[in-house]
C-alpha cells in the first residue's frame, strides 16, 4: 500500500507525466524489474524484461507482449490570471461540477507547489437566491484562490501551471480512498505484477503510458514502437453498487476481482483471451468478474488497432466514487489483480 499511496499522491496531469514518471522509473530501475528502460516522444515509461525461459525452438523470436496502464490523472491548467491574483482553469480530463465545489488544490509551478482552494463564481448561500442555489455552473466557471494578490500569483504562476484536486491516501474498512485511483492502480499492478514474476517466456514490454484522459493520445505511438503480438490494457471502471443506481447499471461488484472488460465504449476484448484469464484464475483461485461499461474507453482501444491489430484484453480495478478526490477500491479487488496479471504471464 506504501506504494500505492506515493503514487496517488504524485501530481501529474495529461502533459504533465514528469513526475509520476520519476517516480515509477526510479522505482523499477532501483528494483531491477527490466533489463531495458526507456521514454518514447510522448513521454511514455517503457520497460522490457526479456524472457525468462525458451519455449519451442531456442531461435524462434519470443513473443512480445505489451501491458500498458495509463500514468495520467484528471486535473486542470492554469488559462487566466485575472487583476484580483484568481487562476481560471483549464479541466484536462473529465469532471463531474457537482464535485468541485470547495475543494482543496494543488497547484504545481516551477518554484514549488501552492496550496489553494477551487470553488465556483457566484454567492455564498447566506445571500444566494432559490435559483441560485439549484444552478450547477459549467466547470470553465470555476476558480482557484491562493490567497495572495496578484502581483505574487503573477510572480509565481504561468499559464499552463498543472492544478490538482488535493486529497489524501486512506485504508477505510476493507477499502482503499484516495484520489487519482483511475488510474495509479494499474500502473501499480503492473509493477507488482513484475515483482511476482518468476519465469515467462514472452518478452515483455510494459507501459505506463501519457494522456490518456484527454483521448488515449500516448498508447497509440507507444503500440507502434513496441510492436506487440498480444496486448493487456490494465486500467480501472465504474462501480455503481451504490444507492441511487439500479443493479443493472452497477458495471462491477466492490470485492468480487479484478474484471475482465469484456466491452467499453472504446472496444471489445479478445474472447480468447477473456476465455484464458478465467481458466487461470480459477486454477489459482483469484478472484475475477466479467464487465461491460457503456460508455468510456481506455489505452487498449488503440493497441488494438495499431498497425495490423493487436490482440487485446483490458484488466479493471473496481473504483466507486471515480474521477473524485475520493476514489474507492476493495483490498480484495487490488489483490486478484496482480496475482492475475502475474498468473497469465507465466504462461504466455
Amino acid at each position: 500500500m506504501k506504494l500505492l499511496q506515493t503514487l496517488t499522491q504524485t501530481p501529474s496531469v495529461p502533459g504533465r507525466e514528469d513526475r509520476i514518471r520519476k517516480v515509477i522509473q526510479e522505482y523499477i530501475t532501483t528494483n531491477n524489474l527490466f533489463d531495458e528502460v526507456s521514454i518514447d516522444a510522448m513521454g511514455s515509461l517503457i520497460g522490457l524484461r526479456k524472457a525468462r525461459r525458451n519455449q519451442g525452438s531456442p531461435d524462434a523470436r519470443p513473443m512480445r507482449v505489451m501491458l500498458a496502464a495509463h500514468m495520467d490523472q484528471i486535473g486542470f491548467l492554469v488559462r487566466y490570471i485575472d487583476e484580483n491574483g484568481y487562476l481560471r482553469v483549464n479541466p484536462v480530463g473529465g469532471f463531474d461540477a457537482r464535485n468541485l465545489f470547495a475543494r482543496k488544490v494543488r497547484v504545481c509551478c516551477s518554484s514549488g507547489d501552492l496550496p489553494g482552494i477551487m470553488n465556483a463564481s457566484g454567492k455564498p448561500i447566506h445571500i444566494a437566491s432559490e435559483a441560485d442555489k439549484k444552478k450547477i455552473p459549467e466547470v470553465t466557471e470555476f476558480f482557484v484562490d491562493l490567497g495572495l494578490n496578484a502581483e505574487q500569483v503573477r510572480a509565481k504562476i504561468v499559464i499552463g501551471d498543472m492544478v490538482v484536486l488535493d486529497g489524501p491516501f486512506e485504508e477505510v474498512g476493507h477499502s482503499v480512498v484516495s484520489q487519482c485511483l483511475d488510474n495509479r492502480i494499474g500502473c501499480w499492478a503492473q509493477i507488482r505484477a513484475i515483482e511476482n514474476l518468476r519465469s515467462h517466456s514472452c518478452d515483455i514490454y510494459a507501459v505506463w503510458t501519457v494522456q490518456e484522459e484527454v483521448g488515449l493520445r500516448g498508447a497509440q505511438p507507444a503500440a507502434f514502437g513496441v510492436n506487440p503480438d498480444v496486448a493487456v490494457a490494465c486500467d480501472t471502471t465504474l462501480c455503481c453498487k451504490t444507492p441511487g443506481v439500479p443493479d443493472e447499471d452497477r458495471v462491477s461488484l466492490s470485492g468480487d476481482g479484478v474484471c475482465l472488460h469484456v466491452m467499453d465504449g472504446s472496444m471489445i476484448s479478445d474472447i480468447g483471451l477473456i476465455d484464458d484469464f478465467e481458466k487461470i484464475a480459477r486454477s489459482r483461485d483469484i478472484k475475477c468478474q466479467r464487465a461491460i461499461l457503456p460508455r468510456g474507453g481506455q489505452d487498449g482501444a488503440v493497441i488494438q488497432r495499431s498497425r495490423s491489430g493487436v490482440k487485446t484484453i483490458a484488466l479493471a480495478c473496481p473504483v466507486k466514487y471515480i474521477h473524485t478526490v475520493t476514489e474507492m477500491a476493495h483490498k480484495d479487488d487490488l489483490d486478484s489483480y496482480h496475482r492475475l496479471l502475474t498468473a497469465w504471464l507465466e504462461t504466455v
